[in-house]
């Protein structure tokens, strides 16, 4: 007799996409009462004289179909042009202290915030006020701080060009760069060691690299929830016949099975095409072993090649005319024993070997990966651990080959490029006193980490949000919280309701802006905005809804409005001349980055431009001039995993999830469906501790996180490697200490937390 699974968890059998991403969006534009208008909507998304869809950075393809979107892009629009409203009626009717114990999901799905708002202290309520009373508070507050670097100023991916440049701005000319970002959290990583390997902090391939790659790499990333159009792309490239090899700790369904709702055929026969033509389920934190095994074995079969009087199996033309550090490297390589390799990765010889195969077999590879590769205390290393791979065979600046960082939210590369970094350099405040008659602060400012550090010391007052969910995103919730609870002012710009907004300091705003698919009407007329996509190309964005309020306002004219009421007329800049045209923003993004060139007439042309990415050409900006293999000594992530009793945990996104986004409680793909309270396990891991399939546990973290917790989870027996366990984030926070980061880039180790589970009953030491 077969047991019976844990409520709420199924098999899921059928492949991704098809039909039941079909029936996803169904209900989604059911649920956001917009079936009408979202249908007509959903036809706009990715499209010339449309919006950029406001999920994931994904470049768009030729247009050659009218359905550029995803399920996941779908809910995502639906999710922000929702017909559901949250005004000042339904502020007077909830108390915070009641909207607190809301979940996240309840709290957005009330739907889009439609006037601006303050936290009544008298009434524990929000209610609304006139605009120019929040922007005068809001100048007043961050005048009367003792240093501007004692105010914050975060960004989210989803900020358009216009809107962040304006931004840095605003805060260069306050006087601090402290700019926490969302790429702090996710792709810090990418930012930091590319630069040190190939002189970029970005990726070199194109959309059109993929049509003719010859073999692809995908480690640490699930293309089927979190970057779903990338699905169509690995499809074509597997009906070719390219292999596609992938690292990753859990099977997701769309890189084993995919049906494309776009196929006609695969449709109508409910057939599927198969992805991934290797899938190595390394262990969580182990990547680094499982790269030094692939660099290993090539490294063993150039040798062997040589010996026996062959040329070698490595580029060497390239290696020699356009790299450094390749001697270092293969000593460190050679000094790593294969017991150690096959023990942190948990795969075995046969399986590196294989795919080590394919590597030296083909001509052009390209390499994507996602934050199980960034998001650990060595992720910097990961990263440049995988540039070292692809160098060895040339494969970058390559057509058909190169590294592929895949990024999350739409325009979280575009903030960057326009200048929201806590580290500007000199290159940034030339053009900033080019452009604006004044040479901004050049010290550095605050990350994320350090951003939430400052402000539960006391050492920071204010923070400004333009967009996000700040504090739910962040490591050690608890903390964090407390925190913020201190702040002289909290200001969120935001389309929909979230728990940061509830976190409650002395002054407390929220400022309801438009969205990527509501019409922008200006002085001078209805405005596009722009977005950089992963792979450098720079488009516009027109939204053309009916704005949810008549009170809303966009963010750059909400940052213009801060910004007035803040520094004066300091320096001179016309903030409103800006406003009325966002052409005159472009213009003076051109001034302060010369590769935005003749903006305003290359972003009018069809599917817009890229931007320069030298390493794309073999032109390396690095130190020496050439790409660097660079050194990560040892395989040890964390030395806590050699605590006896340790696992490693990585949080996950479901699939009705985007970042801290909760569109419903299910994942259909991994087989969970209305419940988040799960924690996945290998069966083996399970029995070793007592625990059975279904069984109530607690989590524990480890090391800086001891004490830290999540209880009466339910465990959860899944195809996951032992010594791995998962769960959701961004609930799994609660075990993850801030000082879990990667040293060198800031991001959170959300990817390899050690943690200890017992069964519930247990008390916890």
């Amino acid at each position: 007799m077969t047991k019976k699974r844990p409520e709420g968890i199924e098999r899921y059998s059928a492949p991704a996409g098809g039909w039941g991403a079909l029936k996803a969006v169904a209900e989604t534009l059911a649920r956001q009462q917009v079936i009408a208008q979202g249908t007509a909507t959903l036809l706009k998304a990715n499209q010339p004289e449309g919006f950029d869809c406001p999920g994931c950075a994904w470049p768009d393809p030729k247009h050659t179909s009218s359905f550029e979107f995803c399920e996941n892009g779908a809910k995502a629009i639906t999710w922000e042009s929702t017909a559901k409203r949250a005004g000042p009626d339904f502020f007077a009717s909830n108390t915070v202290s009641e909207l607190w114990r809301w979940t996240d999901h309840k709290l957005e799905d009330e739907g889009r915030l439609t006037h601006p708002m303050i936290y009544d202290p008298d009434t524990d309520r929000y209610r609304p006020i006139e605009w120019h009373e929040a922007f005068a508070l809001i100048g007043t507050t961050l005048r009367a701080l003792p240093s501007p670097h004692m105010a914050e100023f975060y960004t989210s991916g989803r900020a358009s060009n216009e809107a962040a440049f304006l931004f840095q701005l605003l805060v260069r000319a306050y006087g601090t760069n402290n700019f926490p970002d969302c790429s702090n959290m996710c792709h810090e990583a990418t930012s930091v060691g590319l630069p040190h390997s190939i002189g970029v902090g970005k990726g070199t391939v194109t959309l059109e690299d993929f049509d003719h790659a010859d073999a692809i790499f995908s480690f640490g990333h699930n293309p089927g929830t979190n970057h779903p159009r990338m699905m169509t792309t690995l499809r074509e490239a597997a009906r070719r016949g390219v292999p596609i090899i992938v690292f990753n700790p859990l099977k997701e369904r769309a890189l084993e099975d995919f049906a494309a709702p776009q196929d006609p055929v695969e449709m109508a026969t409910w057939s599927s095409t198969r992805i991934a033509s290797a899938y190595h389920q390394v262990r969580s934190g182990g990547d680094l072993a499982a790269l030094k095994g692939l660099m290993k074995r090539i490294f063993e079969r150039d040798d062997a090649d040589l010996a026996g009087g062959g040329p070698g199996v490595l580029d060497r033309a390239f290696i020699a005319e356009h790299t450094i550090g390749l001697d270092a490297l293969k000593t460190d390589i050679e000094q790593t024993a294969w017991d150690d390799i096959l023990a942190k990765s948990g795969l075995s010889f046969e399986a590196i070997d294989s795919a080590a195969d394919v590597y030296l077999k083909a001509k052009k590879v390209i390499l994507a990966y996602g934050m199980g590769i960034t998001q650990h205390v060595n992720g910097t290393a990961n990263v440049q651990q995988l540039a070292n791979f692809l160098l060895l065979g040339g494969h970058i600046g390559r057509a058909g080959a190169g590294i592929c960082p895949l990024r999350g939210h739409s325009n979280v590369q575009g903030d960057r490029t326009v200048g929201i970094t806590e580290i500007p350099n000199e290159a940034l405040l030339d053009g900033m006193e080019k452009a604006f008659g004044f040479r901004p602060p050049s010290d550095k400012g605050h990350n994320a980490v350090e951003a939430i550090e400052a402000i539960i010391d006391g050492r920071s007052k204010a923070l400004i949000c333009l967009g996000g969910n700040l504090a739910v995103a962040m490591s050690d919730p608890e903390a964090t919280f407390e925190g913020m609870r201190k702040l002289d002012l909290t200001v969120h710009l935001a389309t929909k309701l979230n728990r940061s907004h509830l976190l409650i300091g002395k002054t407390s705003l929220i400022l309801p802006v438009l969205g990527r698919t509501d019409l922008d009407l200006q002085a001078s007329g209805p405005q596009s905005v722009t977005v950089e996509d992963s792979m450098s190309m720079v488009h516009a964005s027109k939204g053309f809804l009916a704005p949810p309020s008549a009170e809303l306002k966009s963010e750059p004219a909400i940052i213009a409005g801060i910004a007035k009421a803040t520094l004066g007329s300091k320096y001179g800049i016309d903030w409103d001349a800006m406003i009325d045209d966002y052409d005159r923003i472009r213009e003076k993004i051109e001034v302060v980055f010369p590769d935005f060139h003749e903006f305003n007439t290359r972003i009018r042309q069809p599917g817009g431009f890229r931007l320069s990415v030298p390493a794309s050409n073999r032109q390396w900006r690095t130190e020496s001039g050439k790409a660097q293999f660079l050194i990560a000594p040892g395989l040890d992530e964390d030395p806590r995993l050699r605590e006896a009793d340790v696992l490693v945990l990585t949080t996950l996104r479901s699939h009705d999830q985007y970042n801290t986004t909760i569109y419903s409680l299910d994942d259909r793909y991994r087989g969970v469906f209305g419940r988040r309270d799960v924690i996945f396990m290998n069966k083996e891991d399970l029995a070793a501790r007592g625990l059975a399939d279904g069984d109530t546990i607690d989590i524990e973290g480890v090391g800086d996180s001891t004490g830290k917790s999540v209880r009466g989870f339910t465990a959860v027996a899944y195809d996951i490697p032992q010594g791995s366990v998962a769960g959701y984030y961004p609930e799994m926070n609660k075990v993850i200490a801030l000082a879990d980061h990667d040293r060198r880039s800031g991001t959170p180790a959300y990817k390899g937390i050690p943690v200890r589970i017992r069964d519930a009953s247990e008390v916890l030491s």
